[in-house]
């Protein structure tokens, strides 16, 4: 089962982070307008705090996160469950699928504009796009790699679906499934800033191309520490919950 990073670790990394971020501050020899030091990015994250732009920016990201990943992650396990159970239909989407996943989703952006315009849905569309074929293939995998005599007992008891996936097929494969949500909540929240700053008007990629405009380098770098933590907290939450499913299906704690 996976260790969650604990609160004490993440304080000291930070801490670690942020005494080498201040001696090269200290012996660089930029303009302070255009490599704040860590005093002067914590000051820019009082301020946004205190006129609620962080906030407002953060639950913008939020939204778009938790439609495009959930969204995603659903019909990703779904379709997987089933392509994994016709490994002979897989073997011809699997090509399609190998040469449509190394594309960027950030390349797909100008079509998505063009077909959505600017707002919430291209940055949910990008977001969709980056954590699906991690979880689609992983499910797959899992799923084509179930030992056979998992089903041959099912059979033998008289388990019949919808009870086979739901009590013996994704029990035995969700934890590489859980491998690949794991990995597609990273990839999708790289995205999403990068959605946010070509599609959408809020929110905190949004924040860091307005941050570059005003020439405001400590807000945008202030806002990037926020995307690292939140990233952290993310991460932190998804391992608590695929804890607490393999808990309750009996694996180790």
């Amino acid at each position: 089962m996976k260790k969650i990073i604990s609160i004490k670790n993440v304080i000291i990394s930070l801490a670690i982070l942020i005494l080498l971020w201040q001696l090269l501050f200290s012996i660089s020899n930029y303009d302070k307008a255009l490599f704040p030091s860590p005093l002067m990015a914590f000051d820019a994250l009082i301020e946004m705090i205190k006129n609620g732009l962080l906030l407002e920016n953060i639950k913008a990201s939020m939204y778009r996160f938790a439609i495009g990943y959930v969204s995603s992650v659903l019909i990703a396990v779904l379709l997987g469950v089933i392509l994994g159970r016709l490994q002979s239909v897989f073997k011809y989407i699997n090509p399609a699928v190998q040469l449509i996943r190394p594309i960027s989703p950030t390349a797909w952006m100008p079509f998505i504009v063009l077909l959505f315009g600017i707002g919430d849905i291209p940055a949910i569309v990008i977001i969709f796009i980056a954590a699906f074929f991690p979880v689609l293939l992983s499910t797959v995998s899992a799923v084509g790699n179930i030992d056979p005599i998992y089903l041959k007992v099912s059979k033998n008891f008289g388990i019949k679906q919808p009870s086979l996936t739901w009590k013996v097929i994704f029990p035995a494969a969700f934890p590489q499934i859980a491998n690949g949500i794991h990995l597609a909540l990273g990839t999708a929240w790289i995205f999403l800033v990068a959605g946010e700053m070509v599609g959408a008007q809020s929110g905190l990629g949004y924040q860091i191309i307005d941050a570059r405009n005003n020439i405001r380098a400590d807000i945008l770098l202030a806002t990037i520490l926020v995307i690292g933590i939140i990233g952290i907290l993310l991460d932190g939450l998804l391992k608590l919950i695929e804890n607490a499913i393999l808990k309750s299906w009996g694996g180790d704690e």
